[in-house]
């Protein structure tokens, strides 16, 4: 599983104190640490991806996970809504052939409308959490109306 944001990203393994031998050389940017640190809107995202049970966070390999600031216009009338906290696109695992799709999953998380909407940083948090959950049942194959049904408690 990746998060993909606009922060600079560092090549796996690499020592980010490591410095290149020659100081009037170039400098390889993998070997220096991001210029930005992960913002906390970032930080919820990954504790909510870490708080999933095992048995699905392993299976979120080859999901992309992004953060943007806003749904675009053409993601709003893809879905039909006003508004988006989050957004699968992609084949969900439960369709036949879906480990064969030509089309990559990907969750993308709105940093825009959850600080609009979850004032305080408890309640952000939880609903990081709960977009996170959603999205990524999404991913499972499960739709928006069975999730409306387990949130009744209708199993």
């Amino acid at each position: 599983m990746s998060v993909d944001t606009d922060s600079t990203a560092e090549r796996p393994g690499a020592d980010p104190s490591a410095q290149p031998s020659d100081p009037e050389g170039p400098v390889d940017p993998f070997l220096t640490a991001p210029a930005d640190p992960l913002d906390p809107f970032e930080e919820l995202v990954f504790a909510a991806l870490d708080s999933l049970p095992a048995a699905f966070r392993d299976r979120l390999g080859s999901v992309a996970i992004v953060v943007e600031d806003e749904p675009t216009q053409d993601q709003l009338r893809a879905v039909g809504a006003q508004g988006l906290l989050g957004l699968y696109t992609g084949v969900p695992r439960t369709s036949y052939g879906a480990e064969d799709a030509a089309v990559a999953s990907k969750i993308t998380i709105f940093r825009g409308p959850h600080l609009r909407i979850f004032r305080n940083p408890d309640s952000l948090a939880r609903g990081v959490a709960e977009t996170v959950r959603h999205e990524v049942a999404h991913h499972f194959g499960i739709s928006d109306a069975r999730l409306d049904e387990l949130a009744r408690g209708h199993h």
